[in-house]
Protein backbone atom coordinates (compact mmCIF):
# COMPACT_ATOMS: atom_id res chain seq x y z
CA UNK A 1 0.00 0.00 0.00
CA UNK A 2 1.17 3.12 -0.90
CA UNK A 3 1.66 5.79 2.16
CA UNK A 4 2.45 8.88 -0.02
CA UNK A 5 2.83 11.93 2.12
CA UNK A 6 3.17 14.89 -0.41
CA UNK A 7 -0.69 13.88 -1.35
CA UNK A 8 -2.07 15.93 1.28
CA UNK A 9 0.51 18.47 1.08
CA UNK A 10 0.94 19.09 -2.36
CA UNK A 11 1.09 23.33 -2.68
CA UNK A 12 -2.10 24.06 -5.50
CA UNK A 13 -5.11 26.22 -4.65
CA UNK A 14 -6.53 23.25 -3.11
CA UNK A 15 -4.08 22.08 -0.65
CA UNK A 16 -3.99 22.09 3.02
CA UNK A 17 -2.26 25.38 4.66
CA UNK A 18 0.58 24.73 6.30
CA UNK A 19 0.20 23.42 9.91
CA UNK A 20 1.23 25.58 12.58
CA UNK A 21 -0.59 24.24 15.81
CA UNK A 22 -3.35 26.63 15.86
CA UNK A 23 -6.56 26.18 17.13
CA UNK A 24 -8.27 24.97 14.04
CA UNK A 25 -11.90 23.73 15.81
CA UNK A 26 -13.73 25.70 18.49
CA UNK A 27 -16.67 25.14 20.87
CA UNK A 28 -18.37 27.48 22.82
CA UNK A 29 -20.90 26.66 25.18
CA UNK A 30 -22.44 24.41 22.67
CA UNK A 31 -26.07 23.11 23.75
CA UNK A 32 -28.36 20.34 21.86
CA UNK A 33 -31.26 18.90 22.88
CA UNK A 34 -33.16 16.24 21.29
CA UNK A 35 -37.09 16.75 23.04
CA UNK A 36 -36.16 16.68 26.32
CA UNK A 37 -33.07 14.78 26.10
CA UNK A 38 -29.69 16.93 26.09
CA UNK A 39 -27.28 15.36 24.18
CA UNK A 40 -24.38 18.38 24.54
CA UNK A 41 -24.73 19.77 27.81
CA UNK A 42 -22.63 23.78 27.76
CA UNK A 43 -19.84 21.86 25.99
CA UNK A 44 -16.20 23.93 25.51
CA UNK A 45 -13.52 22.22 23.82
CA UNK A 46 -11.23 22.97 20.81
CA UNK A 47 -8.85 21.14 18.24
CA UNK A 48 -5.58 22.33 16.82
CA UNK A 49 -4.57 22.22 12.93
CA UNK A 50 -2.81 18.73 12.74
CA UNK A 51 -3.45 17.10 15.72
CA UNK A 52 -5.71 13.78 16.12
CA UNK A 53 -8.06 13.74 18.67
CA UNK A 54 -10.54 11.30 19.35
CA UNK A 55 -13.49 11.30 21.02
CA UNK A 56 -14.71 7.60 23.27
CA UNK A 57 -17.36 7.09 25.51
CA UNK A 58 -20.67 4.98 25.94
CA UNK A 59 -23.53 5.42 23.20
CA UNK A 60 -25.45 8.32 23.54
CA UNK A 61 -22.78 10.29 25.24
CA UNK A 62 -22.95 12.87 22.24
CA UNK A 63 -20.06 11.86 20.37
CA UNK A 64 -21.27 11.35 16.55
CA UNK A 65 -23.80 14.78 17.34
CA UNK A 66 -20.38 16.53 17.57
CA UNK A 67 -19.54 15.42 14.03
CA UNK A 68 -22.66 16.27 12.64
CA UNK A 69 -22.75 19.67 14.12
CA UNK A 70 -19.46 20.24 11.88
CA UNK A 71 -20.74 18.72 9.48
CA UNK A 72 -24.12 21.24 9.48
CA UNK A 73 -26.26 18.19 9.34
CA UNK A 74 -27.68 19.32 12.36
CA UNK A 75 -27.69 23.01 14.56
CA UNK A 76 -26.73 23.78 17.70
CA UNK A 77 -29.99 25.05 20.63
CA UNK A 78 -26.83 27.44 22.05
CA UNK A 79 -23.62 28.39 21.53
CA UNK A 80 -20.85 28.84 18.77
CA UNK A 81 -19.20 26.79 16.46
CA UNK A 82 -15.23 28.36 14.77
CA UNK A 83 -13.28 26.28 12.01
CA UNK A 84 -10.19 28.40 11.06
CA UNK A 85 -10.97 31.53 12.60
CA UNK A 86 -14.70 31.44 10.67
CA UNK A 87 -17.84 30.99 12.89
CA UNK A 88 -19.49 27.91 11.61
CA UNK A 89 -22.72 28.69 13.86
CA UNK A 90 -24.14 30.93 13.93
CA UNK A 91 -23.18 32.20 10.55
CA UNK A 92 -25.29 33.40 7.28
CA UNK A 93 -25.67 30.41 4.86
CA UNK A 94 -23.20 31.81 2.39
CA UNK A 95 -20.24 31.48 4.93
CA UNK A 96 -21.53 27.63 6.41
CA UNK A 97 -20.90 26.82 2.39
CA UNK A 98 -17.59 27.98 2.84
CA UNK A 99 -16.39 26.42 5.78
CA UNK A 100 -18.33 22.99 5.42
CA UNK A 101 -15.82 23.31 2.53
CA UNK A 102 -12.51 22.50 4.86
CA UNK A 103 -14.45 19.68 6.28
CA UNK A 104 -14.40 16.20 5.38
CA UNK A 105 -16.39 13.09 6.98
CA UNK A 106 -16.28 8.88 6.75
CA UNK A 107 -19.72 7.99 7.92
CA UNK A 108 -20.40 4.31 9.29
CA UNK A 109 -22.16 3.71 6.45
CA UNK A 110 -20.33 4.20 3.46
CA UNK A 111 -22.74 6.10 0.96
CA UNK A 112 -21.79 5.26 -2.05
CA UNK A 113 -23.38 6.45 -5.69
CA UNK A 114 -24.39 2.83 -6.58
CA UNK A 115 -24.50 3.58 -9.99
CA UNK A 116 -20.85 5.51 -10.50
CA UNK A 117 -17.10 3.31 -10.34
CA UNK A 118 -15.53 3.88 -7.35
CA UNK A 119 -13.04 6.62 -9.36
CA UNK A 120 -16.86 8.34 -10.41
CA UNK A 121 -17.58 8.25 -6.81
CA UNK A 122 -14.05 10.28 -5.85
CA UNK A 123 -14.35 12.83 -8.68
CA UNK A 124 -17.99 13.78 -8.50
CA UNK A 125 -17.44 16.67 -5.18
CA UNK A 126 -14.03 18.11 -6.47
CA UNK A 127 -15.32 18.56 -10.17
CA UNK A 128 -19.00 20.09 -8.82
CA UNK A 129 -18.21 21.83 -6.00
CA UNK A 130 -14.76 22.73 -6.07
CA UNK A 131 -14.57 23.02 -9.88
CA UNK A 132 -11.81 21.33 -10.20
CA UNK A 133 -10.84 20.10 -14.12
CA UNK A 134 -11.87 16.24 -14.75
CA UNK A 135 -8.32 15.04 -15.51
CA UNK A 136 -6.84 16.39 -12.44
CA UNK A 137 -9.68 15.03 -10.11
CA UNK A 138 -9.15 11.89 -12.09
CA UNK A 139 -6.05 11.81 -11.28
CA UNK A 140 -6.15 12.68 -8.00
CA UNK A 141 -8.71 10.21 -7.52
CA UNK A 142 -6.23 7.68 -8.58
CA UNK A 143 -3.50 8.81 -6.82
CA UNK A 144 -6.04 8.34 -3.71
CA UNK A 145 -6.89 5.14 -4.55
CA UNK A 146 -3.34 3.91 -4.45
CA UNK A 147 -3.12 5.26 -0.91
CA UNK A 148 -6.29 3.61 0.09
CA UNK A 149 -4.87 0.18 -1.70
CA UNK A 150 -7.48 0.32 -4.58
CA UNK A 151 -5.56 1.52 -7.73
CA UNK A 152 -6.92 -1.77 -9.28
CA UNK A 153 -10.64 -0.90 -8.29
CA UNK A 154 -10.90 2.60 -10.15
CA UNK A 155 -13.98 1.33 -12.20
CA UNK A 156 -15.38 -0.99 -10.21
CA UNK A 157 -19.30 -0.40 -9.19
CA UNK A 158 -19.87 -0.35 -5.03
CA UNK A 159 -21.59 -4.01 -6.04
CA UNK A 160 -18.58 -5.23 -7.15
CA UNK A 161 -16.38 -4.16 -3.79
CA UNK A 162 -16.71 -5.70 -0.01
CA UNK A 163 -17.64 -3.38 2.39
CA UNK A 164 -14.00 -2.83 3.56
CA UNK A 165 -13.26 -1.60 -0.18
CA UNK A 166 -16.63 0.31 -0.26
CA UNK A 167 -15.32 2.10 3.13
CA UNK A 168 -11.88 2.52 1.50
CA UNK A 169 -13.37 4.39 -1.41
CA UNK A 170 -15.38 6.58 1.08
CA UNK A 171 -12.24 7.37 2.45
CA UNK A 172 -10.70 8.48 -0.50
CA UNK A 173 -13.72 10.37 -1.30
CA UNK A 174 -13.52 12.62 1.72
CA UNK A 175 -9.64 13.32 1.42
CA UNK A 176 -10.20 14.40 -2.21
CA UNK A 177 -11.71 17.29 -1.31
CA UNK A 178 -8.29 18.12 0.28
CA UNK A 179 -10.66 19.07 3.83
CA UNK A 180 -8.28 20.61 6.59
CA UNK A 181 -10.23 18.30 8.62
CA UNK A 182 -11.12 14.60 8.59
CA UNK A 183 -14.10 13.51 10.70
CA UNK A 184 -14.37 9.68 11.01
CA UNK A 185 -17.63 7.98 12.75
CA UNK A 186 -17.01 4.66 13.95
CA UNK A 187 -15.81 3.87 10.47
CA UNK A 188 -15.73 0.05 11.09
CA UNK A 189 -18.86 -0.53 13.04
CA UNK A 190 -20.31 -1.73 9.71
CA UNK A 191 -18.17 -3.83 8.55
CA UNK A 192 -17.29 -7.71 9.38
CA UNK A 193 -14.63 -7.97 11.56
CA UNK A 194 -12.61 -9.65 9.26
CA UNK A 195 -12.74 -6.44 7.03
CA UNK A 196 -11.79 -4.10 9.84
CA UNK A 197 -8.10 -4.42 10.29
CA UNK A 198 -7.72 -3.29 7.00
CA UNK A 199 -10.02 -0.06 6.93
CA UNK A 200 -8.20 0.46 10.42
CA UNK A 201 -4.50 0.57 8.74
CA UNK A 202 -5.34 2.84 5.62
CA UNK A 203 -6.31 5.56 8.42
CA UNK A 204 -2.98 4.71 10.68
CA UNK A 205 -1.41 5.62 6.99
CA UNK A 206 -2.87 8.43 6.49
CA UNK A 207 -2.32 9.67 9.93
CA UNK A 208 1.08 8.92 9.94
CA UNK A 209 1.99 10.36 6.39
CA UNK A 210 0.12 13.81 6.42
CA UNK A 211 -1.03 16.22 8.45
CA UNK A 212 -4.33 16.43 8.04
CA UNK A 213 -5.96 16.89 11.30
CA UNK A 214 -8.35 14.34 12.48
CA UNK A 215 -11.28 13.91 14.48
CA UNK A 216 -12.37 10.48 15.54
CA UNK A 217 -14.98 8.79 17.03
CA UNK A 218 -14.77 5.18 17.57
CA UNK A 219 -14.94 1.89 20.02
CA UNK A 220 -11.47 0.71 18.72
CA UNK A 221 -9.55 1.45 21.91
CA UNK A 222 -6.66 -0.01 20.06
CA UNK A 223 -6.77 2.23 17.41
CA UNK A 224 -7.40 5.35 19.26
CA UNK A 225 -4.22 4.70 21.37
CA UNK A 226 -1.96 4.34 18.29
CA UNK A 227 -3.48 7.23 16.21
CA UNK A 228 -4.30 10.30 18.70
CA UNK A 229 -2.56 13.06 19.57
CA UNK A 230 -5.36 13.53 22.82
CA UNK A 231 -8.53 11.47 23.90
CA UNK A 232 -11.15 12.98 25.75
CA UNK A 233 -13.93 10.48 27.66
CA UNK A 234 -17.67 11.59 27.40
CA UNK A 235 -20.23 11.07 29.40
CA UNK A 236 -24.15 12.36 29.29
CA UNK A 237 -22.73 15.39 26.42
CA UNK A 238 -20.04 16.59 28.61
CA UNK A 239 -15.63 15.82 28.52
CA UNK A 240 -15.26 14.39 31.90
CA UNK A 241 -11.20 13.62 31.50
CA UNK A 242 -8.82 14.52 28.51
CA UNK A 243 -5.14 13.96 28.02
CA UNK A 244 -2.96 11.79 25.81
CA UNK A 245 -3.60 8.55 24.96
CA UNK A 246 -1.00 6.97 27.51
CA UNK A 247 -2.35 8.35 30.30
CA UNK A 248 -6.57 7.71 29.41
CA UNK A 249 -5.64 4.31 28.87
CA UNK A 250 -2.64 4.04 31.15
CA UNK A 251 -3.78 5.87 34.20
CA UNK A 252 -7.34 7.14 34.06
CA UNK A 253 -8.23 9.48 36.79
CA UNK A 254 -12.03 9.51 36.71
CA UNK A 255 -13.74 6.22 38.26
CA UNK A 256 -16.16 6.90 35.16
CA UNK A 257 -13.50 6.65 32.59
CA UNK A 258 -12.44 3.54 34.71
CA UNK A 259 -15.16 2.16 34.54
CA UNK A 260 -16.25 2.47 30.55
CA UNK A 261 -12.49 1.07 29.61
CA UNK A 262 -12.48 -2.01 31.79
CA UNK A 263 -15.64 -2.95 29.80
CA UNK A 264 -14.78 -2.33 26.25
CA UNK A 265 -11.03 -3.33 26.73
Amino acid sequence: MSTDAPLMKEPDAHSNPPVDGSELIRLDHVTKRFGSNTVLDRLDFSVDSGKHVTLIGPSGSGKTTILRLLMTLTKPDEGTITVDGQQLFPAPEKQVREVRKKIGMVFQQFNLFPNMTALRNITEAPVTVLGMSRDEADERARDLLDLVGLADKADARPSQLSGGQQQRVAIARALAMRPQVLLLDEVTSALDPELVAGVLDVLRDIAHSTDITMLCVTHEMNFARDISDQVLMFDSGRVIESGPPEKIFGEPEHDRTREFLGAVL
